[in-house]
Order: structure tokens, then sequence, then C-alpha cells
């Protein structure tokens, strides 16, 4: 059974970039639809960014447009997020989840999504 595992998380200053990394073990083509969502201290979980296998295509909430960018190399098993101009609410725990079936369509919603990581955390902290 394929496993979702995240690395990247820290601390960053505001302004600043990261870039996380979910490696799939097993194969990617188990997946169609892979995500990243993030949880907020006392917050619901919200999805951040999702890109589907067949054709590349993306998707990205309206709060992080035109800072993250999600993007995959097959040959690594891997999708990585790509954060920049990181701000003080973007601190929160990410988790990479993915799903054999679903076409990403619009912003990420977690029950659509069958298999999750543990997370990493990432605060954007002066």
């Amino acid at each position: 059974q394929s496993q979702l595992m995240e690395s990247g998380g820290g601390l960053v200053q505001p302004g600043g970039s990261l870039r996380l990394s979910c490696a799939i073990s097993g194969s990617t083509l188990a997946y169609h639809a892979i995500a990243w969502f993030r949880q907020a201290p006392g917050k619901e979980r919200e999805g951040v960014s999702c890109i589907n296998r067949s054709d590349g295509s993306t998707e990205v909430s309206d709060s992080v447009k035109g800072r993250f960018t999600i993007s995959r190399d097959s040959a690594k098993n891997t999708v990585y997020l790509q954060m920049n101009s990181l701000k003080t609410e973007d601190t929160a725990i990410y988790f990479c989840a993915a799903d054999p079936d679903l076409y990403c369509a619009g912003e990420p919603q977690q029950q659509d999504f069958t298999s999750w990581g543990q997370g990493t955390q990432v605060t954007v902290s002066s």
C-alpha cells in the first residue's frame, strides 16, 4: 500500500519561502489527484492546492493564489508545494493527501481524499 510522507516544514520569517515535499512510496500511478491541505490551531482543515496526474492540471485556493505553486516529479514519486511571500497566517500543519479516482476541480475538499500523510509544521514568524 502506498504511503505519503511530508517534509520541508520549518520556521521562516514573513516574506520568506519554503518548499514542501510529499514523497509517495510505491507508485504514483496508484493515485490520480494529490493535494495539499493545512490546518492552523483552532481552525478547520482547508484545501490549499491540488494536481491531477492525467493532465497535470492544478487548482489553487484563493488564499494562496499567486504565492504557492504545486508541482510534481514523477520520476521521484514526489509532489511539491513551493510557498513564497509567506505570511504569519500561513502558519499551520501542512498535509499531503491523495485519491485514486478523484479529478480535482476547484478547491480541494478533505472528504474527497482517501490517503493522508502525517503532516509537517510550517511556522511563519519574525
